[in-house]
């Protein structure tokens, strides 16, 4: 009796924590069927370029029209949904690059991290099935007009393979953009703690980068060797490894300190690596030039963050987007941190910092959206042009700017999203309870 008992309350418990979680979902959007019109908006096309008064139509997905309103009239005959949103601002979808959403849900709860798998080498291990299509975050992500992300792992020597997913799906079946695109690596600080007086320990960590280094080496030459041959038993880590030498996959390494920059420009002509991308790069201002040289992209960490040092001027996080920018480099925005999932939905006002801080407005929507997709190899993603996917969303305001940006509607590959979330919900329960009016 005790135990049926027992048995009913564990189904209740499962029952209610399931209507609990589900509350908050939101069902993936239809496929697009009618062919839709947006017309009087200024429109950013992505690659730098801006259009004051546009019109631009999408069909099944692809967008089929895009013309200046100042220079010709449009024609509406193919499109049944036309909507007038003069006044407001159109843009690509915004890509979250290095971003772990949907691969956490609560950080205090162990089992909704799969981010991270245990040893140092792991290239085999595959963000792509890990992909959580009905977090509760991603809803929220959505309505600052990020529509798109690398899903990246963490930890280890190397972490494993991102892939680009959509943020609008039944499962990462559907939400696949570009499968294992890249492989993820951190490289060993330089740093030694000064904060010992005793050589022999400043010798000993000095030993260990050193070994840390070489074992990398040794890794990739592995690696390079099994790449060359033709093996019947096949090792799913060095599989996982060949498109890096044959340039299918990008390499993108996670370090800050101009000395790890400097190792790894070695590193990259050793091993005559084609596409390496630095993920972080804090120190980059000091040897931009030199990174623009080797062609190295970079994924500028977390604008709105302290210098790394004492002596370093306090406003250099904010001008970084800007000297990298004169420099030639290309580069995008990430937001690797803490509680880096639910702050995905501020990248746009990591950009608009950039900009308060000399970088170009249309540069810092071209490291939202152009720049991501080129590094990424989404060539019909973030950019507006005829024969691209139909991935944008309208906002009433500058998107760049936390003050004005409101979404008023989105699309991904032409379907439009429902940009409720769970705080639109909670907000509109309680201006309810207290009798206040919604502002719309």
């Amino acid at each position: 009796m005790i135990l049926r008992l027992n048995n009913k309350i564990i189904l209740l418990y499962l029952l209610v924590s399931f209507t609990l979680y589900t509350y908050g979902q939101i069902t993936p959007a239809d496929k697009q069927l009618e062919g839709v019109l947006l017309y009087g908006a200024t429109l950013h096309v992505g690659d730098g370029k801006v259009i004051k008064k546009a019109a631009i139509g999408f069909q099944n997905g692809i967008i089929d029209k895009v013309i200046d309103l100042e220079k010709e009239n449009f024609d509406s005959l193919n499109y049944k949904i036309i909507k007038n949103v003069s006044g407001q601002e159109i843009y690509p979808g915004f890509i979250a690059m290095n971003s772990t959403i949907g691969l956490m849900e609560i950080g205090a709860v162990r089992a909704t991290k799969d981010f991270r798998e245990t040893g140092k080498f792991n290239p085999n291990s595959r963000t792509l099935t890990s992909f959580n299509t009905d977090s509760r975050i991603t809803p929220t992500v959505r309505s600052n007009g990020i529509l798109l992300g690398q899903i990246s792992p963490r930890g280890g020597v190397i972490s494993g393979t991102s892939s680009v997913m959509s943020f609008d799906g039944w499962n990462w079946e559907d939400a696949v953009v570009r499968a294992d695109e890249g492989i993820h690596m951190n490289w060993p600080t330089s740093r030694v703690n000064q904060n010992s007086n005793n050589e022999l320990d400043i010798k000993k960590a000095k030993t260990k980068i050193l070994n840390n280094i070489n074992e990398i080496y040794r890794f990739f030459e592995s690696a390079e060797a099994y790449n060359k041959g033709n093996y019947v038993v096949k090792d799913l880590k060095m599989e996982a490894m060949k498109q890096i030498f044959r340039g299918g996959k990008r390499l993108y390494i996670h370090a800050n300190e101009v000395s790890q920059i400097k190792e790894i420009i070695a590193f990259k002509n050793e091993f005559k690596i084609e596409k390496i991308t630095l993920v972080g790069a804090k120190d980059a201002h000091y040897i931009a030039e030199v990174i623009a040289e080797n062609k190295i992209s970079v994924l500028i960490n977390r604008v709105h963050s302290l210098p790394n040092y004492r002596q370093s001027e306090l406003d250099i996080s904010y001008r970084l987007p800007a000297i990298l920018f004169k420099a030639g480099v290309l580069f995008c925005f990430e937001n690797q941190g803490d509680m880096e999932q639910m702050q995905t939905r501020n990248l746009p006002f990591l950009a608009g910092t950039a900009v308060a801080y000399g970088l170009p407005y249309e540069e810092a929507v071209k490291a939202l959206t152009f720049n991501c997709a080129k590094i990424l190899e989404i060539n019909d993603y973030g950019v507006l042009k005829v024969g691209k996917s139909a991935t944008l969303f309208v906002s009433e305001g500058d998107a760049l700017n936390i003050m004005y940006n409101k979404l008023t509607s989105a699309y991904i590959d032409g379907r439009e999203l429902n940009l409720s979330n769970d705080q639109v919900k909670n907000y509109e329960k309680y201006c309810k309870k207290y009798s206040l009016i919604p502002q719309p």
